[in-house]
């Protein structure tokens, strides 16, 4: 009897008792969640939304650089996004001069439209189910325990080898992938076509669209006119095509209306998007590995090195502009970790997991499935088994590799000192340029040695203190026994002695090179011995992985299994997903309640002209003090800047188009709220939150603000 209670209490928190729930594959929308979503309000039907026979809807949903989502709002190709997604494509633009992270930027034509090597936009042109010819696939490996079923290059393989080099040809700038679902339960094959040529259009500058920076994120009520505006060209027949004066708009299949009616408690709201990655299949080993590790170092080291580097940041104008987006890039990911942390405490995850998996093994025992619980008990005992092994790798992770600046340093140099060591002067000349390139790329212009060093101290005097000496990678037995512990000299003999410690150091090797002062620079040892730890912490992890997976997916078989033909959506894994829900506020604390709109008042009520995060721009003072906000106010006159939904999303959701009932686009996601984030390991309906620029402001401040009205006029824009 107790086992029936606690099965039924495991389903009725798992399955959720609001359908705002989960990431949706388009495929399976019409059979899973459709009847629910027009129960909730949608007016359109399935096919408006996805249609593997006709435009839809989703068309109009781009994949933006490798990360974000876009959305196409125009037929020449005119695209939105999230300021941040295009924060680095605004930063290579930026100069003393033409500061556009601080002033904003307007092209003004579409001759003036800046262009961006490397920037890609993805467009999503066929979804197929391809389960059975992948599994048919995978019955011909021979390799026991295989990793294949999950394996992205096997897997991408199959995808060209099922549509053929022909078709691959044939259409230009097209790509095929199949990704793994449900732990390599189901697999779907999404056909792409990659624009090459993305050119920045507009941005506000970053006291609108970073308006209370890191104090904020992850923070409700949001006053972030969080957007930015590119445009996406093509060649003279709509194929993809590298940068050329030549090219022209794109023409898409489908762009979004807007809406100018705006938001109302409880509106039916969905969003269409690429998350990233969540973990909803958790076991509550994993649940706590989670809590006591990853993000406990995560938090920790990320602290100290955002206190640093803020500090400088502060003291020189030039190096907030170097720092800013890995600042913002840094932050991120802690402030999820804290709030991730928040959230497995206050609704214990580890037994909400762990009565997932007693409900399992209740029911696989009635069922005569031994393979469950054995699955159960090889992913307890793996995560048990590589603790240390896991914890080793994440401080030498965020303390060494992503936290210190001159682990960049080129250390594959064996060419150059073998060039170096022989006679042949022209393959010196040349290996020595290659030296030259690879060094300019560490030290680009975004990189500041003084404030590297300052980080590198911090850091390594944290890592010294938590992980013995014995673990440590081998190098560092010159800090202990040559400087006798003393991180502080050691940092500076560094930049002092290393060929990369300075431009004037570079410069003076480069004008007398020799293979000696190659292989004894303590830079590159330093990096080569750090590099060489990290490769065998990872192997010592990969020795786990092969079984894991297979557990994983047996026990994630079951799980289905388990609960039959309810809906269940797979983990995210940046592949296109819907979501829904409606526009709410909702209740953080005892006695509190955040209502689901803000406006341009909490704008002037937070601002602080001696906080950089809280500075308001004259203008948007000027047109807040005349109450100059055209036909974008709401009915009471005031001006909206943002909304919250409870719509299921995460990281890869930035710049996801938020539409209404009838599919006309109302917002732009850009953030979810602190309460929220372990939504990512279990939906919290209570607390779980979208936080979205409403569509108006990005208008507003489009029109307005930058005076760049010529871009409304090829908007489908309804009243």
């Amino acid at each position: 009897m107790k086992r029936l209670i606690l099965f039924l209490c495991t389903i009725l928190f798992v399955l959720p008792a609001k359908s705002e729930e989960g990431m949706w594959l388009l495929p399976l929308l019409k059979q899973q969640k459709f009847a629910d979503m027009q129960a909730l309000g949608l007016k359109l039907q399935d096919y408006d939304i996805y249609n593997p026979d006709s435009s839809s809807l989703k068309d109009a949903v781009v994949i933006f650089g490798g990360g974000c989502t876009g959305e196409i709002v125009s037929p020449d190709g005119l695209l939105l996004t999230n300021h941040h997604c295009g924060y680095s494509q605004i930063q290579r633009h930026s100069s003393l001069e033409h500061d556009y992270l601080s002033d904003g930027f307007w092209a003004g034509s579409r001759e003036k439209e800046l262009p961006n090597p490397g920037l890609t936009v993805t467009f999503i042109d066929n979804i197929e189910d391809v389960t059975d010819y992948v599994k048919a696939e995978l019955k011909k490996d021979t390799v026991e325990n295989s990793m294949n079923f999950l394996s992205p290059h096997y897997l991408n393989a199959l995808a060209k080898a099922k549509v053929g080099n022909a078709f691959l040809s044939d259409h230009p700038g097209t790509e095929v992938e199949i990704k793994a679902f449900y732990g390599g339960n189901q697999y779907f094959m999404f056909t792409k076509k990659i624009y090459t040529d993305v050119r920045l259009v507009g941005a506000p500058p970053s006291s609108i669209g970073k308006f209370g920076a890191d104090t904020d994120n992850w923070m409700w009520p949001r006053h972030t006119g969080d957007f930015s505006v590119f445009r996406v060209y093509a060649d003279a027949n709509g194929n993809p095509a590298e940068y050329s004066e030549k090219n022209v708009p794109l023409r898409p299949k489908r762009w979004f209306r807007i809406s100018l009616k705006g938001v109302q408690e409880n509106d039916f709201a969905m969003m269409m998007g690429f998350p990233g990655r969540t973990n909803k299949y958790y076991t509550s080993w994993e649940v706590a590995e989670r809590r006591d590790i990853d993000n406990a170092v995560r938090i920790r080291v990320r602290e100290l090195r955002q206190e640093a580097m803020l500090e400088e940041m502060l003291k020189d104008p030039s190096v907030r502009i170097q720092y800013a987006s890995k600042y913002a890039g840094s932050t991120n990911a802690y402030k999820n970790a804290i709030g991730t942390n928040w959230a497995i405490r206050k609704r214990n995850f580890e037994q909400v997991k762990q009565a997932e998996q007693d409900a399992l093994l209740a029911w696989a025992r009635k069922e005569n499935r031994p393979e469950y619980a054995m699955a159960l008990d090889y992913i307890r005992q793996v995560v048990s088994d590589r603790t240390d092994l896991r914890y080793r790798s994440w401080m030498l992770d965020e303390a060494l590799v992503r936290g210190i600046e001159f682990m960049n340093v080129p250390t594959d140099c064996d060419r150059v000192i073998k060039a170096l060591g022989g006679k042949d002067k022209a393959n010196q000349q040349q290996q020595m340029r290659l030296l030259e390139q690879a060094y300019h790329r560490f030290a680009n212009q975004n990189y500041n040695p003084g404030v590297d060093k300052k980080i590198a101290k911090v850091l390594l005097k944290e890592y010294l203190h938590l992980i013995p000496e014995v673990s440590q990678p081998g190098y560092f037995t010159v800090i202990h026994k040559k400087f006798k512990g003393d991180v502080d000299r050691f940092v500076d003999f560094l930049f002092k002695e290393s060929i990369f410690g300075s431009e004037e150091n570079f410069n003076r090797f480069y004008a007398n090179p020799s293979a000696k002062a190659l292989e004894k620079d303590p830079m590159i040892l330093f990096a080569h011995s750090v590099k060489e730890e990290k490769a065998r912490l990872a192997a010592a992890l990969d020795e786990f992985e092969t079984g894991y997976a297979l557990a994983h997916r047996q026990y994630v078989e079951g799980l289905l299994a388990m609960y039959g033909d309810r809906a269940n959506f797979p983990d995210a894994n940046f592949s296109l997903r819907l979501t829904y829900g409606q526009v709410k506020g909702y209740s953080p604390s005892d006695a509190v309640y955040y209502t689901c709109q803000t406006t341009l008042d909490g704008v002037m009520e937070k601002e602080d002209s001696t906080n950089w995060e809280f500075v308001v721009p004259p203008r948007l003072k000027e047109l807040y003090a005349d109450r100059d906000f055209g036909h974008y106010a709401i009915s009471d006159g005031r001006m909206p800047v943002a909304f919250c939904a409870t719509t299921h999303t995460t990281g890869g959701n930035s710049g996801s188009p938020v539409l209404n009932a009838k599919g006309e686009l109302i917002g732009i996601n850009f953030d979810r709220n602190w309460e929220g984030v372990g939504g990512d390991i279990q939906y919290l309906p209570d607390y779980q939150r979208s936080i979205i620029v409403d569509i108006r402001y990005v208008l507003f401040v489009i029109d307005k603000y930058a005076g760049a009205d010529y871009l409304l006029k090829e908007l489908d824009i309804i009243d």
